[in-house]
């Protein structure tokens, strides 16, 4: 199997419920075929850097999967089928896909030592207001 990475823009006027429904199906047709899905992102809609078919704007949807090449034709004809998409190219990532690493936000930690400073500055400064 190769990975692959596919974007294809959605018709700007397609909203909610219908453009999820597409981003759905396209991602059944692959995997109905056996494809697997490592990354799909909606990056939403966006102007176009030029008019495709008399479109300013499209949604943008990134679809990264890992497939045999006879599964691209089929998903591959059946993006040209769909009027609801303006444009799409699929493309192959030669050194794969790597996932970035989960980074998980640390909770802050207050020890009472951090307190005690607080305090101290705290006095340090009314006493500096209570001279002037």
């Amino acid at each position: 199997m190769r990975t692959y990475e596919s974007i294809f823009i959605v018709h700007p006027d397609v909203v909610g419920d219908d453009q999820t429904a597409i981003i759905d199906k396209f991602t059944t047709i692959l995997t109905d075929q056996g494809a697997e899905i490592l990354k799909l992102e909606n990056w939403g809609v966006r102007t176009l850097a030029y008019t495709v078919k008399k479109q300013t704007k499209g949604c943008y949807v990134l679809v990264i999967f890992d497939a045999e090449s006879k599964v691209i034709a089929e998903y591959e004809r059946r993006m040209r089928i769909d009027e609801k998409l303006i444009k799409f190219q699929t493309v192959i990532l030669e050194g794969g896909y790597v996932a970035p690493p989960v980074v998980e936000a640390a909770p802050e930690e207050t020890s009472d030592e951090d307190h005690e400073g607080d305090a101290e500055t705290e006095a340090a400064a009314e006493e500096t207001t209570e001279e002037n």
